[in-house]
C-alpha cells in the first residue's frame, strides 16, 4: 500500500509517494514547470485512479490536464478541454475546483474564475458550463475577493445526485436541488461585516467550505472572518469560533470518516495575515466545533509567519487518516496520526496553492 501527495504550486506540480505507511516520502521533478496549479482533483472511482490538474501559464492561459498514471505522465487535448461558450462573453482565467460525483459515473465538476460552475460526463476530459449559475439575476453583483472572483468549493450531495452547493469569493453559498438547473443563496447566519448592512441575503466572502462524514445536512465554512455551521444543509449558520485564537482563515477541512472532526489553521486577520501570536498550529475539532484543540506536535517552534490557503489544506483516504498543509513559503507537514504530530515532508518549494492525498 503505497500513499500519494500531489503539491499544486504556484511553479507547478510536484507528486510525492511514500511506500513505508508515510514515514519517509519521495518528491518527483515538477510537471507543468513555471504554471500556477491551483487545482487537483482525485477520482477513484475508476481502476486508473485518474488525477485532473487545473493549470494556469501565464503565457498559453488556462487549461486541464488528466493522468491515468499517478501523475507520471499527463494528457491535454489540443482543444481546449474547459472553456465559457462565446455567448458568455468571458474567458477562462482559471479551474479553481474538481469534484467528482459521488452519485454518477463519470461526471466531473469544475468550479471557476470567473465564477461559475462546469460538469463533465466523461470523466473530467471535456466540460461544459452549466447555465443556471451563470445567468443566476445575483451574478452581475458578485465581486472579487483578493484572489479573484472564483467558485473554490464544489460540494455534490453524497446520495442525491440532484443536490448541489458550491461557494464563491465573493458572493456566498448557493445551492441546487434541481441538479443545477436553478439555484438559491444559503447565507442566513453568515456575516459580511463590510457591508452596510452585515446580514446580506448573498454577498459573502465565504473562503471553504467543507461537508461533515457523518450527516450529509451539517456542513462547515471559514468566512472572511467567521467560522460556522449549518446543521440543515446550509438553510442557516451559526457561529462555531470561540475556542479558536481568531476566526480568520482560509482552510476548512472535514475528517473524511469520522462525524464531526474538522481541521483549520487560523490566520491573525485580514489585515495581519500572520499565524496567532506567528505559531505554526493546525487547531482540530472532534465534536463538530463546540470546541478546539492546537496541534503543534511535530511543527516548527520557532516563529513562524506564511499562511495556509484555502485548497493548501486535505486528508487522505487511509484506514488512520493523514493530514497535510503546504505553505506560502513553499513547506509541506504531514500527519500520519490525524493531526496529533506532524513532520516535514518537503521545503523550499515553490508557494503552495493546493494539497491532495490518496492511498494507493
Amino acid at each position: 500500500m503505497a500513499h500519494v501527495l500531489c503539491i499544486g504550486t504556484e511553479k507547478g506540480l510536484f507528486t510525492a509517494r511514500s511506500d513505508d505507511d508515510r514515514r519517509s516520502w519521495e518528491i518527483g521533478v515538477p510537471q507543468f514547470q513555471m504554471t500556477n496549479v491551483y487545482a487537483v482533483g482525485v477520482d477513484k472511482r475508476s481502476s486508473t485512479n485518474r488525477l485532473l490538474a487545473g493549470v494556469t501559464s501565464s503565457h498559453f492561459g488556462p487549461s486541464v490536464a488528466v493522468s491515468d498514471d499517478l501523475g507520471a505522465t499527463w494528457s491535454e487535448p489540443d482543444e481546449p478541454p474547459l472553456a465559457f461558450p462565446d455567448a458568455a462573453g468571458v474567458a477562462l482565467e482559471r479551474v479553481w475546483q474538481f469534484a467528482a460525483s459521488p452519485t454518477a459515473a463519470g461526471v466531473v465538476y469544475a468550479g471557476t474564475q470567473p465564477s461559475a460552475l462546469f460538469k463533465s460526463t466523461d470523466g473530467g476530459q471535456t466540460y461544459d458550463m452549466m447555465p443556471g449559475l451563470w445567468n443566476h439575476p445575483h451574478r452581475p453583483q458578485w465581486g472579487a475577493g483578493f484572489g479573484g472572483q472564483a467558485i473554490h468549493t464544489v460540494l455534490p450531495h453524497p446520495s442525491d445526485p440532484d443536490r448541489l452547493l458550491v461557494a464563491m469569493s465573493t458572493g456566498g453559498v448557493y445551492r441546487s436541488e434541481d441538479a443545477g438547473v436553478s439555484w438559491n443563496p444559503a447565507n442566513k447566519g453568515i456575516k459580511a461585516y463590510f457591508f452596510p448592512d452585515p446580514w446580506p441575503e448573498f454577498g459573502q466572502c465565504v473562503h471553504k467550505v467543507a461537508r461533515d462524514a457523518g450527516d450529509p445536512e451539517r456542513l462547515y465554512a471559514q468566512n472572511h472572518h467567521g467560522v460556522y455551521r449549518s446543521d440543515d444543509g446550509g438553510d442557516s449558520w451559526g457561529s462555531i469560533a470561540d475556542g479558536l485564537p481568531t476566526d480568520f482563515g482560509f482552510t476548512m477541512v472535514a475528517h473524511p470518516s469520522k462525524p464531526g472532526v474538522l481541521y483549520t489553521f487560523p490566520i491573525e486577520a485580514d489585515g495581519r495575515r500572520y499565524p496567532p501570536d506567528f505559531r505554526c498550529r493546525v487547531y482540530r475539532s472532534t465534536d463538530a466545533g463546540a470546541t478546539w484543540k492546537a496541534l503543534d506536535n511535530g511543527l516548527p517552534t520557532d516563529d513562524f509567519y506564511p499562511v495556509v490557503l484555502r485548497d493548501a489544506m486535505c486528508t487522505d483516504d487511509a484506514a488512520v487518516t493523514g493530514v497535510y498543509f503546504g505553505t506560502r513559503s513553499g513547506e509541506v507537514f504531514g500527519s500520519a496520526d490525524e493531526g496529533d504530530s506532524w513532520s516535514l515532508i518537503a521545503e523550499h518549494l515553490p508557494d503552495v496553492l493546493c494539497v491532495r492525498a490518496f492511498q494507493v
